[in-house]
């Protein structure tokens, strides 16, 4: 997704979708329009918390099976992605370009037992990006305030990812039911076109999943309604595979 709706937007915002802040710009952006790191501090500071606290449920459940290494969850919000894949068993890299939001994490994790497990860094995406390579790289909800090109950011996420490894992408499919007045400049990729955008070798890469499922959410008035959810999963293929 290329343009801004992520979960500051109110059209967006649910009680149970936890951190999906995402760097992308120090600078302006359109027209003077304030930039990413401050579209997210002023989006945490308003609130003393925003998310639930509880994990992402397509990222509990696509992570259940896979066995605890090195973690990096990218656009890490108040932590509780962070927090739920620390408690088990993983190493985790936590990455937000809000210092509100991380000290938030910081202390979810303390509270949790948990710190330990757990590196907390500040990056804009579009110039900085944690070292290293992961055996699991979560991106959840990771949406920009700005209008920009999504592809570069999920290239990097994708070389990231260890030999044998996986990312996991979960985004907005398309506005929720409740949605007042959808934005017609705002572009959902499709399941098949965030793989596109990846630009995988096939040889290096398998997909094992690439669908868009339908959930129940609260919505600001408390009532239930729908999201829609694009889930896009792929492992690198590691030594073994080539054989």
């Amino acid at each position: 997704m290329t343009h801004t709706h992520g979960a500051a937007s109110p059209a967006l915002t649910t009680n149970d979708t936890p951190g999906s802040a995402a760097g992308s710009s120090d600078g302006e952006g359109r027209d003077g329009a304030v930039s990413e790191a401050e579209h997210w501090e002023a989006f945490y500071r308003a609130s003393d918390r925003h998310w639930s606290g509880r994990v992402n449920v397509t990222l509990a459940d696509r992570v259940a099976d896979l066995h605890p290494g090195s973690a990096l969850d990218l656009g890490c919000g108040e932590g509780a992605d962070a927090v739920w894949l620390a408690d088990h068993g993983w190493q985790v890299t936590a990455v937000d370009v809000s210092a509100t939001a991380l000290e938030r994490g910081r202390r979810h994790a303390a509270d949790a037992g948990v710190a330990d497990r757990i590196i907390w860094e500040r990056h804009d995406l579009a110039r900085t990006f944690p070292a290293g390579q992961f055996d699991l790289v979560s991106a959840q909800f990771l949406h920009s305030s700005l209008r920009r090109d999504r592809s570069p950011l999920l290239r990097s996420a994708t070389g990231s990812v260890a030999p044998g490894g996986t990312l996991l992408l979960v985004s907005h499919g398309a506005f929720p039911d409740w949605a007042p007045e959808p934005r017609p400049d705002v572009v959902f990729h499709t399941a098949s076109e965030t793989v596109d955008l990846l630009r995988l070798d096939p040889e290096e890469w398998e997909v094992v999943a690439a669908t868009t499922v339908e959930r129940d959410a609260a919505t600001p008035d408390g009532a239930t309604g729908r999201l829609e959810d694009v889930v896009v999963q792929v492992r690198r293929r590691g030594p073994l595979d080539r054989r």
